[in-house]
């Protein structure tokens, strides 16, 4: 099998200055460099999301070969979901908050766990336009990637409209993984 090289796949551009069409070719350049890497470590990889809403599983599904290396997605948007499905601590989350490098790290950690996956990834955050505060403003995303049982968490502050937040933070999970998968 061909290897398959990171460099390839990425582009030095900043998404604040481009638009929507070169995010979508980004992200499925991205999709099929972890599609290949996954096939040659035999490893699968399931998804938690929240602020997404799907976005990350459905940018990767649209490449094809993906059925190969995904075992399955959440979309939990309700604490309830988050504690129900992934196993979240209520208390990380009364004293956290849904959008916490905390909350990220448990989704990233109980995916994996749940769907018996290699890597697991949880985003959580604020899209907007409304739902910000003042220590918490829209835009404000954290995303977790844990591959077999190390986990990393990244603070991200987005700006943009609902849909730029979410594909930016599709975007910058989607590098996280490469990252982790080199």
């Amino acid at each position: 099998m061909d290897s398959y090289k990171f460099d390839d796949y990425i582009d030095d551009c900043t998404l604040d200055n481009v638009g929507f069409a070169d995010i979508y070719e980004e992200n499925e350049k991205l999709s099929f460099y972890i599609i290949m890497q996954l096939r040659e470590l035999n490893a699968t990889i399931s998804f938690a999301e929240s602020c997404t809403g799907g976005l990350l599983a459905a940018t990767l599904v649209g490449v094809s070969g993906s059925s190969d290396v995904f075992n399955e997605s959440f979309v939990t948007y309700a604490n309830e979901a988050k504690e129900e499905r992934l196993s979240v601590p209520n208390e990380v989350l009364m004293t956290h908050g849904a959008v916490s490098e905390e909350t990220a790290k448990c989704m990233a950690i109980g995916v994996s766990n749940a769907a018996k996956s290699n890597i697991g990834v949880g985003i959580t955050g604020i899209a907007g336009p409304t739902g910000g505060t003042a220590d918490k403003p829209v835009g404000l995303v954290y995303i977790g990637v844990t591959v077999e049982g190390n986990t990393h968490v990244t603070k991200c502050n987005f700006r943009g409209d609902r849909l730029s937040v979410r594909l930016k933070a599709v975007n910058k999970a989607l590098k996280m993984i490469c990252d982790e998968i080199k």
